[in-house]
C-alpha cells in the first residue's frame, strides 16, 4: 500500500486500512488547501491551510514539500475516557512550506482509519523568536447536502451574571448549512455534520493548554465553508487578547476530523487523546466515583451545616464516595466550621469536593469563595489549606472565554491542584480538549446546557429527552461531561410536590447514567429519594460504575434516540433513551443462547420494571417508550 503519492504540488496520505484519504495541494493563487475522501466519497472538499500573524502572512506558498512518511503505533491506557485501554495506529507526515517571504512553516498530518488530525509547526524567522497569530484561515468545505447538528457560540458577557459564553446554548439539528446561528459568531465545538447519504463529518479540537487561545467554528461562509475563529475580544470582560502567542519554533493544538459512513465512528473515537500527551506526571493516586450534590434540587438555600449532614447521610447511605458542597459554603457554613463538615464526612466513608469561583474580575458573580482562584499566591494558599483538611478535589465555575489567558488559568489550577492532591471539575466552562491525558487530576467539565437547566425551566424538562440523545454523538464524544443528572424527583423542588415536572420516566433517568460519561458523577438525588423512588432504581444507582473498559454504538440518530454499550471490568451495561413521540423496539442482536440478562425499562403505566432474561432461541428485546428508555445489565 503507498502512504504517501507526491506530485509537483500535490500529495496524498491514505490511513492503515487505504480506506480514508487525505489530499494536500496548492490551489491556483498558491493557497495550501486539502481535501477528504473515505471509501471514494467526498467528506470534505478543498479546504484552506494557513493562518496570519504579526510577523508574516502564512496563507501563501511558493513552494510545498512532503516530509517523511512514517507509521504511529501506541498503546496507552487511560481511566477516564470512553475505553481504558487504546490501540492507535495512524501514518503521519509533515508538510513543508515556504511563503513569499522566505517565512518557514508546515502542517503535520496523522490519519487513521476513521480520524484526522493536523496542526501547524512554525520554524523560527531569522532573529524572530516569538510569534503572535491573529487568525487562521483554517477551513472545512462539506459537499453540497449537508446538514449541521450545531450549538451556537454566544454573545460574550451575557447570561447569569456576565458569565457567558459557556457551552450551554441549545442545538438545532439536521439544519441546512447556510441558516444563521442564534447569536451570529460561529458554533462551538464540537461540530457534527451529515454529509447527505455518504456519512457523517464530527470537527474539534485537542491539545489547547496555556499556548494557545481556544477556538470555534465561525458563521456557515460561502460553498459549504466553515473557518476557525478565534475568541471574541469582549470575552472575559475584555481582559485578554484573542490570539495565541507562542516561541518559536512552535506547534499549534490539533484540529481533529473524524468521518464515518455512520455513527459508529463518531461514538467510539479516541483521537483527541491518541494526538496529545500527558504534560505533567503526578504522585497521587486519585479515586472516581458517584457524589451526591445538594443543591441542583435543595439550591443555595441547602448550603448549610444541617443540609449538608444530610447529603453525608444520603452518600453513605448509597455507598456513594463523595459529596459536593456548591456555592456560598464560605458565607452559611464558614471556614472555622468546614472542618466539621468533612470530619462528619470522613468518619462515614465520605469525601468532600468544595465549590470555587474562577474569579472576580470578569463577571459579576458574587457567590463564595471568590477571588481564590485566579490569583497564584492566593489559590496555593488556598489549595494547601485544602489539603491540610483532607479535601480531594474542587469545582471551579464561571470562566466564560476562551482567549489564551484562560487557558493559561485552566492549566495553573489544575498544576496547582495536583501539587496539593486535588481534583478538578470545571463548570460554566470551555470544552476539555484531550485534557483528560494531559492533566492527571482533570475529572470533567460541564460545557453543556446541564442538569440544572432542568431546575430552572420547564421548557428544559420538557426538551431533556432531544438533549440526551444529542450528547453521546457530539459534546459527551470529545470529553468528559459533568452534566450532574439522574433525577429521581419528579417535580424540581424540597419537597418533591412543585416546581417543574419532569417529563422523562425513571428508566430514562436510570438509563443517563450509562449514556452520560464522567468519571466523578454527582447525580440529582435528594434524601427523600430513599424512600419515595423506587427501590429497584435506588438499588441499580447503588452499583453503577462510573468508568469504563469500552464502549460500542449500537443505535441511534442524534435528536431522536440513542444506544449504546459500555463495559466495567467485565460487566456489559446496554442503555438506550428515546426522544421521539412513537415506542422504538430494540433487539439485542449479539445475545448467544444461555446469556442471562437483567432489563430496567419502563412499564405500560410508565413505572419502572426489572426482568430477568435468559436467552433462549430468539434474541431479546426491549421496548423504549416516548421519552422513556431502558438498562440491561449483563
Amino acid at each position: 500500500m503507498t502512504l504517501v503519492a507526491s506530485l509537483a504540488n500535490a500529495f496524498n496520505i491514505t490511513s492503515p486500512n487505504g480506506k480514508l484519504d487525505v489530499n494536500i495541494d496548492l490551489d491556483a493563487k498558491g493557497h495550501p488547501q486539502y481535501n477528504i475522501t473515505l471509501d471514494g466519497k467526498t467528506m470534505l472538499r478543498n479546504s484552506p491551510l494557513g493562518f496570519t500573524s504579526n510577523i508574516g502572512d502564512y496563507t501563501k506558498a511558493e513552494s510545498m514539500k512532503p516530509g517523511e512518511i512514517k507509521p504511529i503505533e501506541e498503546n496507552y491506557s487511560l481511566d477516564r475516557i470512553k475505553k481504558s485501554k487504546i490501540e492507535y495506529c495512524a501514518n503521519e507526515a509533515t508538510v513543508k512550506f515556504v511563503t513569499p517571504d522566505g517565512l518557514k512553516w508546515g502542517v503535520t498530518f496523522r490519519v487513521s482509519d476513521n480520524d484526522v488530525a493536523f496542526r501547524y509547526n512554525i520554524s523560527k524567522a531569522k532573529e524572530t523568536g516569538s510569534i503572535y497569530i491573529d487568525s487562521e484561515a483554517t477551513g472545512f468545505r462539506f459537499p453540497a447536502g449537508t446538514t449541521t447538528f450545531l450549538t451556537p457560540q454566544s454573545d460574550p458577557m451575557i447570561g447569569w451574571k456576565r458569565t457567558k459564553p459557556s457551552y450551554e446554548e441549545e442545538y438545532t439539528v439536521d439544519a441546512p448549512m447556510d441558516a444563521a446561528s442564534k447569536y451570529g459568531h460561529g458554533y462551538t465545538f464540537p461540530c457534527l455534520f451529515k454529509v447527505g447519504d455518504d456519512g457523517w463529518v464530527l470537527v474539534s479540537e485537542t491539545g489547547v493548554d496555556s499556548h494557545y487561545c481556544a477556538s470555534h467554528l465561525s458563521e456557515y461562509k460561502l460553498d459549504g465553508l466553515y473557518t476557525i475563529d478565534f475568541p471574541m475580544q469582549g470575552e472575559n470582560n475584555g481582559n485578554g487578547n484573542t490570539g495565541a502567542a507562542m516561541a518559536l519554533p512552535a506547534k499549534t493544538p490539533w484540529r481533529t476530523i473524524t468521518v464515518g459512513t455512520d455513527l459508529r465512528p463518531i461514538v467510539e473515537t479516541t483521537v483527541l487523546w491518541d494526538v496529545v500527551k500527558p504534560l505533567y506526571e503526578t504522585e497521587n493516586d486519585y479515586k472516581y466515583g458517584r457524589g451526591t450534590w445538594s443543591w441542583i434540587v435543595w439550591q443555595d438555600n441547602s448550603i448549610n451545616m444541617e443540609d449538608q449532614k444530610k447529603y453525608v447521610d444520603l452518600a453513605e447511605a448509597m455507598g456513594y464516595e463523595y459529596i459536593l458542597v456548591d456555592n456560598w459554603w464560605d458565607n452559611n457554613i464558614g471556614r472555622k466550621k468546614l472542618p466539621e463538615l468533612i470530619e462528619y464526612a470522613n468518619k462515614k466513608g465520605i469525601d468532600v469536593f468544595m465549590w470555587y469561583s474562577s474569579s472576580g474580575y470578569w463577571n459579576d458573580i458574587e457567590q463564595g469563595p471568590i477571588n481564590c482562584m485566579d490569583n497564584p499566591i492566593v489559590r496555593k494558599r488556598e489549595m494547601k489549606w485544602l489539603k491540610d483538611l483532607g479535601v480531594k478535589g474542587i469545582k471551579v465555575d464561571f470562566f466564560g472565554g476562551d482567549k489564551q489567558e484562560t487557558m493559561r488559568l485552566y492549566e495553573a489550577i489544575l498544576s496547582d491542584a495536583d501539587d496539593n492532591g486535588l481534583m478538578v471539575i470545571f463548570h460554566g466552562c470551555t470544552l476539555p480538549r484531550g485534557w483528560e491525558r494531559m492533566y492527571p487530576n482533570y475529572v470533567g467539565s460541564e460545557a453543556v446546557l446541564a442538569s440544572e437547566n432542568i431546575f430552572f425551566e420547564q421548557h428544559f424538562c420538557d426538551e431533556a429527552a432531544f438533549n440526551a440523545t444529542l450528547h453521546p454523538f457530539i459534546r459527551n464524544t470529545v470529553g468528559c461531561m459533568e452534566f450532574g443528572g439522574c433525577f429521581m424527583n419528579k417535580f424540581m423542588s424540597r419537597g418533591n410536590d412543585k416546581g417543574n415536572r419532569r417529563v422523562t420516566t425513571d428508566a430514562f433517568e436510570l438509563a443517563t447514567t450509562i449514556l452520560f460519561q464522567n468519571p466523578i458523577q454527582n447525580f440529582a438525588l435528594t434524601p427523600n429519594n430513599l424512600t419515595d423512588a423506587p427501590a429497584l432504581c435506588m438499588d441499580f444507582l447503588r452499583d453503577v460504575p462510573t468508568t469504563w473498559d469500552e464502549t460500542r454504538f449500537i443505535d441511534g440518530y442524534p435528536g431522536r434516540y440513542v444506544v449504546l454499550a459500555r463495559r466495567h471490568g467485565d460487566k456489559w451495561y446496554i442503555a438506550g433513551v428515546n426522544a421521539t413521540d412513537k415506542p422504538i423496539e430494540i433487539t439485542l442482536r449479539e445475545s448467544k443462547k444461555g446469556e442471562t440478562y437483567t432489563f430496567y425499562s419502563d412499564g405500560l403505566d410508565g413505572k419502572p420494571v426489572k426482568t430477568n432474561v435468559t436467552v433462549d432461541k430468539k434474541a431479546p428485546s426491549v421496548k423504549m417508550q416516548p421519552r422513556g428508555g431502558f438498562v440491561v445489565v449483563k
